[in-house]
């Protein structure tokens, strides 16, 4: 496990009605591994309690999984309540996994998230386009990091890049519905 004291602090959590624990460990291991540091908050979080954890651990970035299929409606009350801090309004939130419980991608739901303050969706688990996400979140956030950090960095990112397959044309800085 690669850990950076460069890397961005992460709120991991699953949405108030999911109960999965395995996609957000592995979304932890994924991020501290790309030299991130990650809060797990666990599965079932209400929005209430994320946003105090939010307030509490101040974090670069907070990603809400789901693998019930109930992501659309859970992220859509987090975000909301989210946007309600005014401290929390401009962090980035990402959402992603089952949106809905059809099995198809819904761009409907997608666009509907990313207008209530999602930075970004990624339905169905784009693993590729959730690390080129975070991957510009960390650059972006990182203006005093040296040349040699930064070269380092790049190697890392590069690797799980190789590892989960990116693909050409995959959004920088937002989603893929």
């Amino acid at each position: 496990m690669v850990h950076s004291q460069h890397g961005l602090h992460v709120l991991v959590c699953g949405g108030a009605s999911d109960a999965h624990t395995w996609n957000l460990v592995c979304l932890q291991l994924l991020l501290e591994e790309a030299g991130h540091r990650v809060t797990n908050l666990g599965p079932c979080v209400p929005e209430e309690l994320l946003a105090r954890e939010c307030l509490t651990h101040r974090p670069d970035a907070v990603v809400i999984g789901s693998v019930n299929g109930h992501g659309y409606q859970d992220g859509l009350r987090a975000v909301r309540r989210l946007r309600r801090e005014p401290s929390l309004a401009a962090v980035p939130v990402a959402l992603g996994g089952k949106l809905g419980v059809a099995g198809v991608r819904d761009a409907a739901a997608a666009d509907a998230l990313r207008a209530a303050g999602c930075t970004a969706v990624f339905d169905d688990g784009d693993l590729a386009a959730f690390h080129t996400w975070v991957g510009g979140l960390a650059a972006h956030s990182a203006p005093t990091r040296t040349t040699a950090d930064l070269g380092a960095r790049t190697g890392t990112t590069a690797d799980l890049g190789v590892r989960t397959r990116a693909t050409a044309g995959a959004p920088t800085g937002g989603s893929r519905a």
